[in-house]
């Protein structure tokens, strides 16, 4: 528990003030798995030492069953060996309740570590619980991480859009397109400032030419209606009054 303490704190009058003095969630969950994997690791090899103990006991244990085992079967032994005339029976009464001793120390040697195996067997169990517990938490923070990296990297472009938009105001894009305007409607005047500049240098004899050539085409026409209309009169006054 003391690596959630060190990230978030578990105290809800300090939970407020916590988060406000986050300035990046990101690499402060990152920091945090870090710390949790460091857990995991002393935890490791704190199950790692308490499971050779185990082991130890249990090998302790087999040897001191084998001992009560093999303590009775010598008992047994010398006194058949009494009664089949090979060993006095006097010293293998002796050398069996001798053997009989080592027995009962063996029992008792087995019965310690029964109860130690039993302890170290269950503290075992309860660490792997833990650890297993720890690399779940990991596991589940990375992918917590994977998540929140996703939504920093959209909060910020959204942040930056946000503000270049926020930026932009009705009244600047107005100005702008006014001043576009006004800088096409300068360009349209000073081409026809041009164009009439281009009329004035103009020479004498452009000038006749132009003449010339436009009064050819409507003098012919201009004639002809004049004839017309002096016909027309003429006509009138050769009429005799009525």
């Amino acid at each position: 528990m003391s690596i959630f303490k060190r990230i978030f704190g578990i105290a809800s009058a300090e939970a407020n003030s916590a988060i406000d003095k986050i300035e990046d969630p990101v690499k402060m969950t990152e920091q945090g798995i870090r710390d949790l994997k460091k857990d995991l690791d002393a935890s490791l090899r704190s199950l790692a030492e308490v499971k050779a103990v185990a082991i130890r006991t249990r090998k302790e244990l087999e040897t001191a069953k084998s001992s009560v085992k093999d303590y009775e079967g010598k008992a047994v032994l010398l006194l058949k060996r009494a009664e089949s005339g090979q060993i006095d029976p006097a010293e293998a009464d002796r050398l069996a309740t001798e053997a009989l001793s080592k027995k009962e120390q063996a029992m008792e040697r087995a019965g310690v570590n029964q109860k130690s195996l039993a302890t170290q067997e269950a503290n075992v169990a309860k660490m792997e619980q833990n650890v297993q517990r720890l690399k779940s938490q990991i596991s589940q923070w990375e992918n917590e991480l994977k998540t929140l990296k996703a939504r920093a990297k959209v909060s910020a472009a959204s942040q930056k859009l946000n503000k270049q938009l926020a930026n932009i105001d009705s009244s600047s894009t107005v100005g702008m397109l006014e001043r576009m305007k006004e800088k096409v409607d300068q360009q349209e005047a000073l081409a026809e400032s041009y164009g009439d500049m281009a009329d004035m240098t103009k020479s004498v004899d452009d000038e006749i030419d132009k003449a010339l050539l436009g009064s050819g085409s409507s003098s012919s026409g201009s004639s002809d209606a004049l004839a017309a209309l002096k016909a027309k009169l003429s006509e009138g006054k050769d009429k005799p009054a009525e």
